[in-house]
């Protein structure tokens, strides 16, 4: 079935190729597709910004749409970044946006640099069924990015004695939000007549 994610993300696409390709879809970003519209994320919950996403790219096509919301949540932070991990303190890049992070936790003590990602995914099946389902993944906030996989706040978020950015993409594939999330889609689908 051919898919396409509501995304140019170079990061995010790989990440959802090596997970769905072998389940036999045709993963594709929004590039791929053709399509150049970069929807405006008003929504104030992962959920809200993934269905935005969904419906945009839906409505400009007759094939299916994966639309996810995903970022961290910083115990210490009251849960910032959140839906706004993307555009933190109106940073440009990744690396600005960390360093935000590390920055606002300069003082935290280790036992309360608990994090967490979330992924909320929102699935418009090629009939216009909707399927959504919200993974996470627990963790710490580092003092200093670390490794040079990944992408986002990957660096900086320690999951066991390794970054994100440190485990190799299989690992993190099996362990990551957005894996656990895909998990419970599968689940979902499975129940799914498609």
């Amino acid at each position: 079935m051919k898919l396409i994610i509501a995304s140019n993300n170079k990061g995010k696409i790989r990440e959802y190729k090596q997970i769905l390709e072998p389940m036999g879809f045709e993963v594709l970003s929004q590039s791929e597709a053709g399509i150049s519209l970069e929807a405006e994320e008003t929504g104030t919950t992962f959920a809200e910004n993934a269905a935005i996403k969904a419906r945009a790219i839906f409505g400009m096509t007759s094939c299916a749409v994966l639309a996810d919301d995903s970022g961290l949540s910083v115990d210490a932070l009251n849960g910032e970044p959140g839906v706004y991990s993307a555009r933190y303190g109106g940073l440009e890049t990744s690396g600005e946006r960390s360093q935000l992070v590390l920055d606002k936790l300069k003082d935290v003590p280790e036992e309360k640099r608990g994090a967490h990602f979330v992924c909320n995914i929102h699935l418009i099946l090629q009939d216009g069924r909707e399927i959504t389902v919200e993974g996470s993944c627990s963790g710490r906030i580092g003092y200093a990015p670390v490794g040079e996989n990944g992408f986002g706040y990957d660096p900086i978020f320690m999951f066991g004695d390794k970054s994100f950015a440190q485990i190799p993409a299989d690992e993190k594939n099996r362990v990551s939000h957005r894996a656990d999330a895909l998990k419970k889609l599968i689940e979902k689908l499975k129940e799914t007549d498609i």
